[in-house]
């Protein structure tokens, strides 16, 4: 039995969800990004009005005010586009348990053991996509076929609210036709490469030597021949496995150059807090955390360290990553910037094999403690409780870094 792929992209995800906390902007050009009120920082997502007007993701909000002089812009809420897609994942799971996310608006689904009870794939992306307009407020465009590239070929074929089928016997009258970028890991680059070879469609790559692929893009060259052919059996990881974001983070520019160790460890310690209490809240665990500093110089650095377990807990994703700048930083320079990331994330109740060596009671207690300052903050401020590490220096420690500064999801690479 041939497998039913659907890929599902929710169109101007973040934007889609602002104009639904936003109904007086509805018929008027919006973009979600940076620091409306400076106008500072790029485009995250642009609806399609805005879009018309050339407004493009990665986009600074200087150069989209000047192509579109009537666009609102909105900075980024991204506890709500993690609730919607929560609720997202919540309606495909009456589908199937095979979700892979891909970013936090698109997920891929394997239907194939639905389609003899719900219909063909064809009909249960039509009801989904009615069940998302009616239960959320939002559209997608749906990609239905047999694997994975071409499901999300088909999503990508028409936008908004669009259903696009792919099956095997379209592949030469649809598929080929495309550019060559359209493909799914075919970005900038790669485009220009094939394009210098004569290379400019899925047809052409479809056709081309192997040889002469790989002699110009590596083994790259060869994957990208078997999916211009349709060749793809990679399987739709189980729900559970993944998250619909690869990271979130927090990072600052202190009040003052950061001298030493101890400064770090202040200013790492309120940051985590705030990643740790959104990792908390969306129910995702982090099995990295990241550091980037940057010294009074501007040279940037970016390390990482793996954690013994997944964790959502600010004491170890402080920890970590006091560390990661205690071993790789001598403070010839003062820091002038720092921020710190979890990544690899995973939903929090994924199983985790346990550790003879570390006391489970004491890790439950970190848990405990944590959850308890959630609840009096939500009661009673941010100040109203703080760790006794703060009291060392109240200029460095006196931000909100949950409210005062940007949370920061990596869901997707720009660079495509």
């Amino acid at each position: 039995m041939e497998r039913v792929i659907l890929h599902s992209d929710m169109n101007c995800y973040y934007a889609g969800v602002e104009h639904l906390y936003h109904p007086e902007l509805k018929g008027k050009p919006i973009a979600v990004g940076g620091d409306p009120q400076k106008r500072h920082g790029i485009v995250l997502t642009a609806d399609y009005m805005a879009k018309k007007y050339g407004v493009k993701t990665g986009m600074t909000l200087k150069e989209a005010y000047a192509l579109c002089p009537c666009i609102t812009f909105i900075s980024p809420h991204m506890d709500r586009y993690l609730r919607f897609s929560r609720m997202a994942r919540e309606i495909y799971g009456e589908y199937t348990d095979r979700q892979e996310p891909f970013g936090i608006d698109e997920c891929w689904l394997d239907v194939t053991e639905s389609a003899s009870v719900k219909g063909d794939g064809y009909k249960i992306a039509r009801e989904i996509s009615r069940r998302i307009k009616e239960e959320l407020g939002l559209t997608v465009s749906i990609g239905v076929s047999y694997n994975k590239i071409f499901a999300k070929l088909g999503s990508d074929y028409k936008k908004p609210d669009a259903i696009t089928s792919f099956y095997r016997w379209e592949r030469e009258s649809k598929a080929w036709p495309l550019a060559a970028s359209k493909l799914l890991y075919v970005g900038r680059r790669t485009a220009v490469k094939l394009h210098k070879i004569g290379i400019n469609t899925i047809g052409d790559i479809a056709n081309a030597r192997e040889d002469i692929l790989t002699d110009h893009l590596g083994k790259m060259g060869s994957v990208l021949k078997a999916f211009a052919l349709g060749y793809d059996d990679s399987p739709v990881k189980k729900e559970g496995a993944s998250a619909p974001v690869k990271s979130i983070g927090n990072g600052i520019t202190t009040v003052r150059d950061l001298e030493n160790i101890e400064d770090v460890k202040v200013v790492l310690y309120a940051l985590s807090e705030s990643v740790a209490k959104r990792l908390r809240e969306n129910g995702f665990s982090c099995k990295t955390v990241e550091i980037h500093f940057r010294d009074n110089g501007l040279m940037s650095f970016t390390r990482q360290r793996p954690l013994k377990h997944p964790s959502d807990i600010t004491a170890e994703i402080a920890e970590a990553g006091v560390g990661i700048v205690r071993d790789n930083y001598d403070f010839r320079k003062p820091l002038r910037s720092i921020g710190i990331r979890g990544c690899d994330l995973i939903e929090g109740s994924y199983w985790d094999q346990g550790d003879i060596f570390q006391d489970p009671k004491e890790r439950e207690k970190r848990m405990q403690m944590d959850r308890a300052v959630d609840n009096i903050r939500e009661r009673f401020g941010y100040y109203s409780i703080q760790r006794g590490l703060m009291l060392n220096d109240r200029g460095l420690s006196s931000i909100n870094a949950r409210e005062d500064h940007t949370v920061h999801p990596v869901a997707f690479d720009f660079s495509r």
